[in-house]
């Protein structure tokens, strides 16, 4: 056995793989995304939130935290820094949150802006001798493609880091992974989203994420936008954004797990940013070669009920519970949301 493998058998801050003890979750980011994943947490059993941070400060209590006072706090002032008790101003508030939280996982719920930021993160836990569960729910190929990278360092590091856990990359590569069982060989998977949301300044920052992949923009382009700027391009479609053969992390992880190659993945989708009901219902579609010699399709659609919000934090916790349960085990490194099945949050 390796001694990173009995460090991860050993550690005491992590010495119930059952349950018995709930998982301390930390939040990066505290935008529409990471204010969601507060409130999907409170209710849950088995994980306690005790850390957050944004931009300008960070919040910290062992006993757990407020999500209304926290979220309030934050939209009225501007920083979690601000929340009492715990909260601390900082122009390095992630760096000072990993130093002084005792936190088992973080759902890195932040913007990918530019596109190097979440390695850059990745990075900073790794230089700060922490370990624990990473997860997040990045989108681009390219993004993913700089975390694998991080292998070894990961490994080294003694940190489990679950990729590409939202919805898309996320709980449909994960169906597809699980229906593409059915086939000898597989054609194609087309991943087609949908997505309604009120008022797109709760969520600015997947937003400009989504702008990056329209024709004639890029993601430094996306991220330069003034809201002004944002909102005039909203109006010129209606507030839709239609997006096609999307540079969407699928595809590589589809491709690592063996199932196809990236070229047979497609994604594409409709984000209305002025009505929360989905323009259409968010399915995946895998068509593959059987054993007989047969051409079928399976097809899983999410229910048009089901937020944005709940498709990608729900899916993020259930793979940091695995995470944690792979963890207690010694294994560490990187991994994806098409090789490790999610484990429900109770």
């Amino acid at each position: 056995m390796s001694e990173t493998q009995v460090r991860g058998v050993n550690n005491p801050k992590t010495a119930n793989p059952n349950g018995l003890e709930r998982i301390r979750v930390g939040v990066l980011g505290f935008g529409g995304l990471g204010q969601a994943a507060t409130r999907v947490l409170a209710p849950k059993g088995e994980m306690l939130w005790v850390a957050a941070a944004d931009r300008k400060g960070y919040v910290y209590d062992a006993a757990g935290l407020n999500p209304e006072r926290c979220i309030q706090t934050y939209q009225s002032q501007g920083s979690l820094g601000y929340v009492e008790p715990g909260g601390t101003l900082s122009s390095k508030s992630i760096e000072e949150l990993i130093q002084n939280a005792t936190v088992d996982g973080y759902f890195l719920a932040l913007p990918n802006l530019p596109n190097t930021f979440m390695a850059s993160v990745v990075k900073q836990f790794i230089q700060s001798g922490w370990q624990g569960v990473l997860v997040d729910a990045l989108k681009r190929t390219s993004a993913v493609e700089q975390l694998l990278q991080l292998q070894d360092e990961l490994q080294a590091a003694g940190i489990t880091y679950m990729t590409g856990c939202g919805a898309t990359p996320g709980l449909l590569t994960a169906a597809a992974a699980i229906a593409s069982q059915s086939y000898a060989e597989i054609h194609s998977v087309n991943i087609t989203f949908g997505v309604g949301i009120a008022n797109w300044e709760a969520y600015r920052a997947t937003i400009r994420e989504d702008i990056a992949h329209l024709p004639g923009y890029d993601v430094e382009r996306a991220k330069a936008m003034s809201d002004a700027e944002v909102e005039a391009l909203l109006d010129q479609t209606d507030g839709i954004i239609s997006l096609e053969n999307m540079e969407h992390a699928d595809d590589v992880m589809l491709e690592l797990a063996g199932i196809c190659s990236r070229d047979r993945v497609s994604v594409g989708g409709v984000v209305d940013t002025r009505n929360p009901k989905k323009p259409l219902s968010t399915n995946v579609q895998i068509t593959g070669r059987t054993f007989e010699g047969k051409i079928s399709t399976h097809t899983f659609t999410l229910g048009d009920e089901t937020s944005m919000a709940a498709n990608v934090c729900g899916p993020a916790f259930g793979y940091l519970k695995a995470g944690v349960s792979l963890h207690h085990k010694g294994i560490y490194g990187l991994l994806t949301a098409a090789e490790v099945m999610p484990q429900f949050v109770k």
